[in-house]
């Protein structure tokens, strides 16, 4: 399986931002719903926001929705979540994954897994 990488993780005071990063240089994006997760110690893994590979549709959990911003640069092959008003709540592993074209209904309620997955960077949001 081909994995994705994720960058841009790291220490953030409460209220801050930062910006993450997916990549890969084995296969093109541009094709493909892209995700972002998190998991916690301890907690399931959550669902955050994707972004669809042809229109840019987009989704957001409501725990991110306003804060949380994802998007894509074809160009650069590279998808982004930028987080903007961090909370120590949002620590976490962050992963980015990748799923063949299909609604991006199918990627928000689970009906379709995702293809790809990177093996995650840590955010943590600290004073």
């Amino acid at each position: 399986q081909v994995q994705l990488v994720e960058s841009g993780g790291g220490l953030v005071q409460p209220g801050g931002s930062l910006t993450l990063s997916c990549t890969t240089s084995r296969f093109t994006l541009d094709y493909y719903t892209i995700g972002w997760f998190r998991q916690a110690p301890g907690k399931e893994r959550e669902g955050l926001s994707c972004i669809n590979s042809s229109h840019g549709i987009t989704y957001y959990a409501e725990s991110v929705k306003g804060r949380f911003t994802i998007s894509r640069d074809n160009t650069k092959n590279t998808v982004y979540l930028r987080m903007n008003s961090l909370r120590p709540e949002d620590s976490a592993v962050y992963y980015c994954a990748a799923g063949g074209a299909a609604y991006i209904s199918d990627y928000v309620l689970g009906r379709r897994p995702y293809d790809y997955w990177g093996r995650g960077t840590q955010v943590t949001v600290s004073s």
